[in-house]
């Protein structure tokens, strides 16, 4: 298994970019409408990656962008966890463990002082991944849906 930095719409992160709205949609009746762009995960301000496995296929992704003080309630020096998702018959395999914690690694060289993220009530399992990865549940909520009843918002530090 190879994790390798890809452009957020090189081919490979658009199918599984897919894959996890199909997701999304199926759990929660619509896709994630959180506006991406390409240039919010090009170094040193974001990163995007995805997981192969020995034989090419893309299983895995996830990355993190830059964000500052805004009216979603960020902070100044976070990175925001995005499309973290590994494909269903790959799961089970540490990858969105491994995945996490390079992105961490990455935002923390970056400069960044704090990961947060954002998931939903039915995504139980992200949620368990993150608490047990040292995430907590903070207090204003952010992004897109943090005035949504079955948004989560979590956080760690990075230093």
């Amino acid at each position: 298994m190879q994790i390798m930095p890809v452009a957020y719409d090189h081919p490979d992160a658009l199918k599984l970019n897919d894959q996890v709205q199909m997701e999304y949609v199926e759990r929660y009746g619509d896709s994630d409408l959180t506006p991406l762009d390409p240039a919010h995960f090009q170094p040193p301000g974001g990163l995007f990656v995805v997981a192969y496995e020995d034989d090419g296929t893309p299983v895995a992704t996830g990355g993190w962008r830059s964000q500052e003080r805004n009216a979603e309630g960020f902070a100044d020096g976070d990175a925001e966890l995005k499309r973290l998702y590994v494909v269903p018959y790959a799961r089970g395999r540490g990858l969105a463990r491994r995945i996490l914690a390079e992105l961490e690694e990455s935002a923390r060289k970056a400069g960044r002082t704090r990961m947060v993220l954002e998931a939903g009530t039915m995504q139980p399992e992200a949620i368990a991944l993150y608490v047990s990865c040292g995430y907590e549940p903070v207090a204003p909520k952010f992004g897109l849906y943090r005035f949504d009843d079955s948004s989560r918002c979590f956080a760690k530090p990075l230093i």
